[in-house]
């Protein structure tokens, strides 16, 4: 084990949006020992202040569910993959078809924009842009995920209909069940793909990486690692894509698994030494 990459809502950050003093303790341990620490989630890179006065500037984060790598230590955003702006338009308009009746906002390089119509959960922005798609897309701004809502709606349905209608133009996925919002991203952009280019640019390989997640997109990370590990209540699609699970999230089932792990790798070490 030299790297864990972590999901955040779900595995990591509880219901009441904090990190653990255990999970903050386990990762401190991987620092001393060696290991590293990445963040990978869906969440845009502006929400990621509290994690980094939980857990410290340190390494990258891969937000937007890949589409950006972010540098903890700067707060700089160092790479980006972006929907191209006509395929953005197709994107959606095949969306609704297969939907029906959605709002949609985006994700961009300038910030987050929306229709009318898109009703937000977490985000009050006071600058966010609001118009149709064709107004927010006049600048070319540089698309990272297009959200699609469907108010009363279910996540899983959604991904379900999208799937076959995407296939070949993006990649959509959701991270929340208990939400009605379909996240989609440049076709091949996943968690997987940018950790792996993450990976490989260390010299390693993904037999020396542990990956935690809980939702769909954290299906192709928790495939593509040596070692997944699906959080105990989490998705079903997480928990079949996983070798493993974890405690769940409430229970600091991360935080379990890399103490158990740095403590066999500690044992490991001594018996070759021995």
């Amino acid at each position: 084990m030299r790297l864990v990459a972590t999901d955040l809502d779900g595995t990591i950050v509880r219901a009441d949006q904090t990190i653990s003093a255990r999970t903050v303790a386990a990762f401190e341990a991987c620092a001393e020992r060696g290991v590293g620490v990445v963040v990978v989630t869906g969440r845009p890179a502006r929400w990621l202040s509290p994690v980094v006065e939980a857990l410290g500037p340190h390494g990258h984060a891969l937000c937007a569910n890949g589409a950006v790598v972010y540098d903890l230590a700067t707060r700089r955003v160092v790479d980006t993959q972006t929907i191209a702006r006509a395929d953005v338009r197709t994107v959606i308009d095949k969306t609704r078809t297969a939907i029906g009746d959605v709002d949609v906002a985006i994700e961009t390089l300038a910030g987050f924009r929306r229709e009318p119509g898109y009703v937000t959960r977490w985000d009050a922005l006071s600058d966010q842009e609001v118009g149709t798609i064709d107004e927010l897309l006049a600048d070319d701004p540089g698309v990272l995920k297009v959200l699609v809502r469907q108010e009363g709606g279910s996540g899983d349905a959604m991904l379900r209909a999208a799937r076959p209608v995407l296939a070949g133009l993006a990649s959509p996925t959701h991270s929340n069940v208990n939400d009605c919002l379909l996240e989609i991203s440049a076709l091949g952009v996943s968690k997987a793909a940018t950790l792996a280019t993450l990976v490989a640019s260390r010299g390693w390989t993904a037999a020396d990486v542990v990956a935690f997640g809980d939702m769909p997109n954290d299906v192709e990370m928790l495939r593509w690692a040596g070692r997944g590990y699906a959080m105990a209540g989490g998705h079903p699609e997480a928990l079949s894509a996983a070798d493993d699970v974890a405690p769940p999230c409430e229970e600091d089932g991360v935080a379990q698994v890399v103490e158990a792990l740095l403590r066999d790798r500690t044992a490991a070490g001594r018996s070759q030494c021995s």
